[in-house]
């Protein structure tokens, strides 16, 4: 039985691992992935149109996450040529991923609400279990272990040091971006076919709590792997109590928000500790 509730707690924390993953790339780049919300938004929905259009969940997927990471590597690259705003132009994809789906959704198949199943084959969520940790896996190896991944790492944390070096900060940015895009997409449609059913609103801000996961697990990849694990755990929860008598549904929607305050005033408390440490000592 514990084995089943872990097992399942699991299976509800990968789309939110995945995204949590593109997160963190993308602050590693040196700048705040505040487009993860935008393309998880258009993976749930593209994922499930191409699915349709192809009879394959697999392909359907793939060909989104990729559809995402050219549209990730693109928004970098205009970034890095144009000199905007990082910030303001992950917001700006954010909503225009939410326009422009509606839209579609309206022009495709005449509606903007529920796009019901196609008869298509629904993958089982262990899939998605599966792919979200093994991506865990090879980013927390990539990152310590290989050129590439440190180059990164030195990229955001200190570019002029990095261009002097030889290095490109601009390209590891797009780089970053596009997988980051890439993992969110696949986050998307993780939900989408949770459901079974591409559902405008799915999202639900998953792609904010994958921002905040980044901090909570101390820009660490298993630190954010757990980060992702007790914020889905507070929203099973959540569920839970929804179902206890005479408490309104409304009360249990900020607990992931109040464990995520929670959560970030004792990584505060742990940080202040260790800095207190680090001065003490000779």
């Amino acid at each position: 039985m514990i084995g089943g509730l872990i097992n399942g707690l699991l299976n509800f924390s990968a789309p939110l691992l995945l995204s949590g993953l593109g997160a963190l790339l993308s602050d590693i780049s040196g700048a705040l992935g505040i487009f993860i919300e935008g393309f998880m938004i258009s993976g749930a929905f593209f994922s499930w149109v191409f699915s349709i259009w192809t009879g394959s969940a697999l392909i359907g997927t793939l060909l989104s996450s990729l559809l995402a990471a050219g549209t990730g590597w693109a928004l970098a690259r205009y970034v890095r040529i144009s000199g905007a705003n990082p910030f303001i132009a992950g917001l700006a994809l954010n909503l225009a991923a939410s326009g422009v789906t509606l839209t579609l959704s309206a022009m495709w198949f005449g509606t903007r609400g529920v796009i019901l199943n196609p008869g298509i084959r629904i993958p089982a969520q262990s899939v998605f279990t599966t792919i979200a940790f093994s991506f865990a896996i090879i980013i927390a190896l990539s990152l310590s272990r290989t050129v590439p991944g440190l180059r990164l790492k030195a990229s955001g944390l200190e570019p002029d040091a990095a261009s002097d070096r030889g290095i490109r900060p601009g390209y590891y940015r797009e780089a970053a971006w596009a997988l980051a895009a890439f993992l969110a997409a696949l986050a998307g449609a993780a939900l989408t076919f949770r459901v079974g059913a591409y559902a405008p609103g799915g999202i639900a801000g998953r792609g904010w709590i994958a921002l905040a996961a980044v901090y909570l697990g101390f820009r660490k990849v298993w630190g954010v792997a757990l980060a992702c694990i007790v914020f889905s755990f507070a929203d099973r929860l959540g569920f839970g109590i929804q179902a206890l008598d005479g408490l309104p549904a409304t009360a249990t929607l900020g607990l992931p928000s109040l464990i995520a305050l929670m959560l970030y005033s004792v990584s505060m408390w742990f940080r202040s500790k260790q800095r207190g440490r680090t001065n003490d000592s000779p």
